[in-house]
């Protein structure tokens, strides 16, 4: 009995481990550069330039780390994983306050995500980001024009992640 309690317990381990090391296999090849990382090559030197400014000043006001991320694909994953495990890679955010946000696009299979790390999903609820993606980032890139439709995303994240009481007395 405690042989087959010890098999069973072996097992549940090693199944653990191997999801564990699956979760490391869909880690991205895109190597963390800045604030703006373009692997796709679909942004300007000087929108690069003006956008990190805008995040350094954004991490400086409230301590939220936002990256901008280009891909050329996705590796065969869907972007939900694909982001979440550049976002863990690349450790957004403050570990303790997992306060990390990831806009990342994926041109050429015409996908866009926002990853939140979970420190910030009180000011960014899905339904937020999701209205940020549809409203501000989507009718720019249906038109071509991906750095608009970045910006809009930026802007609309930068005024969620504003502490609550400005926000109100705006």
């Amino acid at each position: 009995m405690l042989r087959l309690f010890l098999i069973g317990c072996a097992a549940l381990l090693a199944a653990g481990c191997a999801a564990e090391a699956d979760d490391s296999a869909i880690a991205p090849a895109l190597e963390l550069t800045g604030r703006v990382v373009d692997a796709a090559s679909i942004l300007s030197p000087a929108f690069e330039a003006e956008t990190t400014a805008v995040l350094e000043q954004l991490e400086s006001d409230t301590g939220v780390q936002l990256v901008v991320a280009t891909t050329p694909d996705l590796q065969g994953y869907e972007i939900n994983d694909y982001s979440l495990n550049l976002a863990r890679s690349w450790g957004l955010g403050s570990k303790e306050r997992d306060d990390g946000l990831l806009i990342l696009v994926a041109p050429n299979e015409r996908k866009v995500r926002i990853e939140v790390g979970r420190g910030l999903e009180a000011s960014v609820k899905d339904e937020e980001a999701a209205s940020i993606i549809q409203d501000g980032i989507l009718p720019h890139f249906r038109e071509g024009d991906f750095e608009a439709g970045l910006r809009a995303g930026v802007d609309g994240l930068m005024k969620e992640v504003t502490p609550y009481e400005l926000k109100e007395a705006a």
